[in-house]
């Protein structure tokens, strides 16, 4: 083994750590006999369930269906965000037209919208995803604003100097600068989506998704799939930060590393 690849290894050793003492635990209340067994099912019968779903191809249908409401949330409400964040950020009497309104809104809750939109829309597929949407929408909207607002009058002197039109300005200068924030909320979207998409999946208990079977099992009682469920959702959701963050790394990687 090289030097090199002795500290991953220890890293990933030490990772695991902790996840091998709660799975031991876990299997130790499930087979304790008392009450206890009730409330932890045997890690058996979670691998059990876990290929009954496989099989099924209902774990499958169900994840596609979470994850694509949460990457359209995120595109839509996103890429909305993004565009009235540099809007605002460029414009200070847009900000001021604009900003108490944004900002109020935003205090409401996000699930508390929804009685709202089930009058409007209905319960179903669309309240969904305007939940959505709006989850990606704030942090896209804030970070991006923040983003260009901040930009340093010294690179914007600099772009006056060399003739930079208005265009250029935004490509060559705010663009840039303003990315490292822009990623920051896109990235807050993601988990946000993320969570609104489980969250209204539970609530609404329409159209699939892993929170539709999250309150299903829980009605069966069957905490085996309730385990599973939980551990699914918590392995796509890390797999997809963790591709975001290795995009954001290449996107920025002209920036200085820090020490």
């Amino acid at each position: 083994m090289s030097a090199a690849s002795s500290p991953k290894s220890v890293r990933i050793a030490v990772g695991l750590l902790a996840p091998v003492l709660l799975l031991a635990w876990w299997q130790l209340q499930a087979t304790a006999g008392d009450a206890r067994s009730l409330a932890f099912a045997p890690l058996g019968s979670v691998g059990a369930a876990f290929v009954e779903q496989v099989e099924s191809g209902a774990l499958v249908f169900d994840a596609v269906a979470t994850l694509s409401r949460s990457l359209f949330g995120l595109i839509i409400g996103g890429g909305i965000g993004i565009a009235l964040g540099v809007a605002t950020g460029l414009s200070r009497p847009l900000d001021r037209l604009l900003g108490p309104l944004l900002h109020g809104v935003r205090q409401v809750p996000l699930m508390g919208w929804l009685p709202l939109l089930g009058l409007w829309i209905g319960a179903g597929e669309g309240s969904q995803l305007v939940i959505v949407c709006l989850s990606a929408f704030f942090p896209a909207m804030l970070n991006t604003h923040a983003g260009v607002a901040n930009v340093e009058t010294r690179l914007l002197e600099v772009g006056r100097i060399y003739g930079f039109t208005p265009l250029q300005r935004f490509r060559r200068i705010l663009l840039p600068a303003a990315m490292p924030m822009i990623l920051t909320g896109l990235t807050q979207a993601l988990a946000f989506t993320w969570i609104a998409a489980i969250g209204t999946e539970i609530l609404l208990g329409t159209g699939g998704g892993l929170g539709v079977t999250l309150q299903n099992a829980q009605m069966q009682q069957r905490m085996d799939l309730i385990l599973v469920t939980i551990l699914v959702t918590a392995v796509i959701g890390f797999a997809v930060n963790q591709l975001f963050l290795a995009l954001r790394h290449h996107l920025l990687r002209w920036q200085p590393k820090s020490l």
